[in-house]
């Protein structure tokens, strides 16, 4: 854990959060409401000798007493995702309409694609890009499986993405960017995750989550959404990248509440200061809802 020492001065009740880092990882699921309702997923679960537990801020998301989801019936046909729960917080956030045009940047391996196809009941177009060619298979499966109809697989560096491929589509109507990062916020579920991980790493892969997150901002029209996360608690990956959008003058951040626990963003790291407005981000902590660890940030395109 030495890894996250750094961040002591900016996380409240450090040692609690230390604690939770240790600890094992709840899990959980997303009902796929395109096949089922909340309700047979449960009863389901529940013949099979699973018991759920629901989570109040959103009544899609179970928790399940079993840490092999994917060996049951209903995630076979199609009916649940294993889905950590606070990776369901960005699909939220957006808040994709049906008939809507959505892009999701770095979408492998599927699981907030087929969160944003749901929302929009499979109506519309989901573009899900990634440009790691071997992931794309894990992201179609579960399009497959999840029965989304309304997605389009992409394989191209979201930072030189285009609507070239989609005659007749202008702009996205709302974009997700579920940046690469460094994964710290896995830790739970991943002991491996903070192996590599600091200030050094942080700052590399900024560049690549500042251009990405350019990018979607360009391609979505005026008035529309883009959602910016990571699940990783370093400020160079998380308020600086959105430092640096703001600072290009297309946008401006929104506040947001989804009913989890969470921190506002901070506007000090070190030497570095940000807008003020950084405070309507959101930082969700292990400690806070007994979750892995997440970032987020909602933007409107304003140019």
């Amino acid at each position: 854990m030495d890894a996250l020492a750094r961040y002591e001065p900016i996380i409240p009740e450090f040692d609690a959060f230390l604690e939770a880092c240790e600890r094992h990882l709840p899990t959980t699921v997303r009902v796929n409401s395109i096949k089922a309702t909340r309700d047979r997923v449960v009863d389901a679960l529940e013949a099979e000798g699973i018991d759920v537990y629901g989570r109040d801020w959103n009544s899609d998301v179970l928790g399940v007493a079993t840490g092999k989801p994917g060996k049951t019936w209903p995630y076979v046909h199609g009916w649940i995702h294993g889905q950590e729960e606070v990776s369901a917080v960005p699909p939220a956030i957006l808040d994709p309409q049906p008939g809507e045009v959505v892009w999701d940047s770095c979408a492998a391996p599927g699981g907030k694609t087929t969160q944003i196809a749901a929302a929009m009941d499979d109506e519309g177009l989901v573009v899900a890009n990634d440009d790691n060619l071997g992931r794309l298979s894990a992201l179609r499966a579960n399009c497959d499986r999840l029965g989304v109809t309304s997605a389009a697989v992409t394989n191209t560096d979201a930072r030189r993405a285009t609507l070239d491929p989609f005659p007749g589509v202008d702009a996205f109507d709302r974009a997700l960017v579920d940046a690469p990062c460094t994964c710290e916020g896995t830790v739970r579920k991943n002991a491996d995750a903070l192996e590599g991980a600091g200030a050094s790493a942080s700052r590399n892969l900024a560049a690549l989550q500042s251009d990405i997150l350019e990018r979607a901002i360009e391609l979505t029209r005026e008035g529309g959404t883009v959602v910016y996360s990571t699940c990783t608690f370093a400020p160079e990956e998380n308020e600086a990248v959105v430092d640096d959008a703001l600072a290009d003058g297309d946008c401006r951040l929104l506040e947001f509440d989804t009913g989890l626990e969470s921190s506002p963003g901070i506007t000090e790291w070190n030497d570095e200061t940000y807008d003020d407005s950084l405070t309507k981000t959101r930082r969700y902590y292990p400690h806070q809802n007994d979750t892995g660890g997440f970032f987020a940030a909602k933007l409107e395109v304003t140019a």
